[in-house]
């Protein structure tokens, strides 16, 4: 099993949720990990220390002393292969976001040299909360993972999103990690991956552009670099930013700036997937002062941008894989199709604005993977993470394919 002899230090912080952590150790050590659970103070009003201690066959701790004794949180954030907070509270969240260490959770977090996955769990209002976002990707960009929550029922009879993944779900959450860690089947592979919009200066003080985060391109990266490729990130102005190893990171504003990025790097690529919303048109001339308001109307004239995808695949050798995105909002499949056909690319990622919760500022996505073997695989509404993993597995599966002729 993928767990077999990984060590694992499990938080438990102040959550209704916290009811489910003795079936998650079960669950853990059925997969054949070694388990150390450490809680807030607040979690012990939901689990009790004793029945956790009992599953775990250790004990657990709860303070940075206890009398005499000093819980050694370095040596627990050494100690362990993977950290997960299970289930993370708001209020948890917001200590890790900002570096506060006023419990044994928080040190054992500060003091991890291992990967840290969150699994957080809160009401709806709290989790769509625009300070909780903002601390969820102050955690992620730490290079910590958010486990996504789920849709159901909540503590306060709400339908919603906030609830904390099954623990089934976490096992097999970190099962895959390993897996995918132990494999590496991206191994020595270059990939290059552009994200986020890009913006076209009209004067010194506006701009065209669009509303794209950026969230699923970095999504992505990060999910290449999780199958051991080595990575270049060409991100477009966004407020995120990754610091995931093995992910070097070219910050751009314009189209032009892009295509010259990604041009220079893809000679010497294996894997270019652009997920970037890239601007069709620019400003002829850029004004060199402030356009000031004058009659009613205002005619700007707009020339196309160089194409990147086309480029790309107009220069393409043997042995790379280009994959390009197809936003769609009409006749989407047969648009994809020749998107994918016209511009040389082995895959397309068909995005449709109809579909709810996919789409620009979602964290959740709904997309089709086409490839030029004729495959369609249509994935379900899921997290943009999940969504990156899906697309680095078919991306896998086509490289090795490729081998096998």
């Amino acid at each position: 099993m993928q767990l077999a002899g990984k060590k694992i230090v499990l938080a438990v912080t102040g959550s209704i949720a916290a009811y489910k952590t003795p079936q998650l150790v079960r669950l853990l050590i059925k997969a054949g990990a070694e388990v150390r659970v450490i809680t807030t103070s607040a979690a012990e009003a939901f689990v009790s220390p004793l029945a956790l201690a009992t599953v775990s066959k250790h004990p657990v701790y709860s303070n940075v002393a206890d009398g005499s004794a000093w819980n050694n949180h370095v040596e627990l954030g050494r100690w362990a292969d993977a950290m997960l907070i299970a289930p993370c509270s708001a209020n948890t969240l917001a200590k890790m976001a900002n570096g506060l260490c006023d419990n044994l959770v928080c040190a054992v977090y500060l003091s991890a040299i291992c990967p840290v996955f969150i699994a957080p769990a809160m009401d709806e209002d709290m989790w769509l909360h625009q300070s909780t976002k903002n601390n969820l990707e102050k955690v992620r960009s730490y290079g910590n993972t958010i486990i996504p929550v789920a849709h159901g029922e909540l503590a306060s009879g709400l339908i919603g999103e906030g609830r904390m993944a099954e623990p089934e779900e976490l096992v097999t959450f970190l099962a895959d990690y390993f897996q995918k860690k132990n494999n590496s089947p991206l191994k020595g592979k270059k990939a290059l991956v552009t994200a986020g919009p890009t913006y076209e200066r009209i004067d010194p003080v506006r701009f065209i552009g669009n509303f794209s985060t950026g969230k699923m391109g970095i999504a992505i990266a990060e999910s290449l670099a999780d199958a051991g490729a080595n990575v270049t990130l060409v991100l477009g102005p966004s407020h995120l930013h990754t610091n995931k190893a093995g992910i070097q990171t070219i910050n751009v504003e314009s189209a032009e700036e892009m295509y010259n990025a990604c041009t220079t790097a893809f000679s010497d690529t294996d894997i270019a997937v652009l997920s970037a919303a890239v601007a069709d048109y620019k400003a002829a001339n850029k004004a060199p002062e402030k356009i000031k308001k004058q009659g009613d109307t205002l005619d700007i004239q707009l020339v196309k941008n160089k194409d990147i995808l086309a480029t790309l695949g107009s220069t393409k050798k043997a042995g790379q894989l280009l994959v390009g995105f197809a936003l769609e909002t009409t006749n989407e499949l047969n648009h994809a199709l020749d998107k994918m056909n016209r511009k040389n690319a082995d895959m397309i990622v068909l995005n449709s604005l109809k579909d709810a919760g996919a789409g620009f500022g979602h964290d959740t996505n709904k997309v089709t993977l086409i490839d030029k073997q004729g495959t369609q695989q249509e994935l379900p509404l899921q997290s943009k993470q999940a969504v990156a993993d899906a697309i680095v597995t078919r991306i896998t599966e086509l490289i090795h394919a490729e081998k096998a002729v």
